[in-house]
């Protein structure tokens, strides 16, 4: 009988287990590299031991892809830049609103709300939530490159073979301001947008002896430049942060016409099922502790009060090597990109990559 006893025991104890295990909720995060860091997720599942993280990792062109693929299911969280919110839901429709009374907004610094009601705003309703922020411009050893200032030096024959670029839309971007052109002020306009990328484009192509390669992920970029290979790229400012601690004469230079900022979000994808848990994801990862961990993995700035406090102390003295308040207050935030626009820079890019193949 004691047998039987123990055994009819041990099959409700390993049952009672297996309701646990059944019970416990998935967070699936769609995200960026240094976002989701191991050290940060694991403290968040000691806190909600009922809740798993599972990541994938991405970048904006990938997470509109895989959200459009499924309806907008597969994800429960993804972090788009606010520039690819209101198009992206008015063609795929693939996010839902937030429920901004489940999460605590006065941490945010006003403009960074301000931004979500200006750009991620749809017929009243607010569809994404500020999480970290950053700037493209240029990243550039001053000991070999002392002069540089803008987009077009990317170009300057001095440089011969020196030079590395991104082939993505912010080179186009960069390039146009540089030119004396306002693409953002163009959007409306698929034609005149059209000639003034194409321009680009040509300028990009002609000035392809001065690429010693074209990067794709910020560890080559880093290789390249501590190696000192190259002289000077386009970049994220998080990557030029990151390498100022390892050589204090690679510096972000936000450039002469303002550096491009963007804001990545928060934002639920339109089937994702564990809404509960992407809310407390996002009220963990804007606490002052966590906030520097994540700073101090992605090289980004938190979108709460105090953001570049907050961050490590060598990313601090980064972003005040590369700006003063002129270059903050001329940042060129991006708006929502049209449809179609990218389609067009796209077609663009590839011209771009296929002369430099010839």
């Amino acid at each position: 009988m004691n047998n039987k006893m123990n055994a009819f025991v041990s099959g409700i104890v390993a049952l009672g287990f297996s309701a646990h295990g059944a019970q416990a909720e998935t967070l699936r995060l769609l995200t960026w590299g240094g976002y989701a860091p191991d050290s940060v997720i694991e403290l968040f599942e000691e806190k909600y031991p009922d809740i798993d993280v599972e990541v994938t990792f991405s970048n904006n062109e990938e997470m509109v892809a895989k959200l459009r693929a499924t309806g907008g299911s597969g994800y429960d969280l993804a972090q788009p830049s606010v520039s690819r919110i209101k198009a992206a839901q008015a063609e795929y429709g693939i996010y839902k609103p937030m429920d901004l009374s489940q999460v605590d907004t006065s941490v945010f610094q006003p403009n960074m709300m301000e931004a979500m009601e200006k750009y991620a705003e749809i017929d009243g309703e607010i569809y994404s939530i500020p999480h970290v922020w950053g700037t493209q411009g240029l990243v550039v050893d001053i000991s070999k490159a002392p002069d540089v200032e803008g987009w077009t030096d990317l170009c300057d024959p001095q440089y011969k073979g020196r030079v590395s670029m991104r082939l993505k839309r912010a080179l186009l971007l960069g390039f146009a301001f540089d030119t004396g052109k306002d693409p953002f002020a163009a959007y409306d306009d698929f034609e005149a947008y059209e000639a003034m990328i194409d321009e680009i484009g040509q300028t990009l192509i002609d000035c392809k002896d001065n690429v010693k390669t074209y990067w794709t992920g910020g560890d080559d970029l880093s290789a390249l430049l501590l190696s000192g290979e190259i002289v000077m790229s386009d970049a994220w400012d998080s990557t030029a942060f990151k390498l100022y601690k390892e050589n204090p004469d690679i510096r972000f230079i936000p450039t002469r016409t303002g550096a491009l900022a963007w804001i990545d979000t928060f934002t639920l994808p339109k089937r994702g099922e564990a809404d509960d848990a992407a809310y407390k994801w996002i009220n963990f990862v804007n606490q002052p502790e966590i906030v520097t961990m994540i700073s101090a993995s992605s090289g980004a700035v938190s979108a709460v009060k105090g953001g570049v406090e907050l961050m490590p102390e060598e990313a601090r003295e980064a972003v005040a090597a590369a700006f003063d308040e002129e270059a903050l207050d001329n940042l060129k935030f991006m708006p929502s990109v049209p449809p179609g626009l990218e389609d067009l820079e796209g077609r663009v890019l590839d011209r771009v990559k296929a002369a430099t193949s010839e």
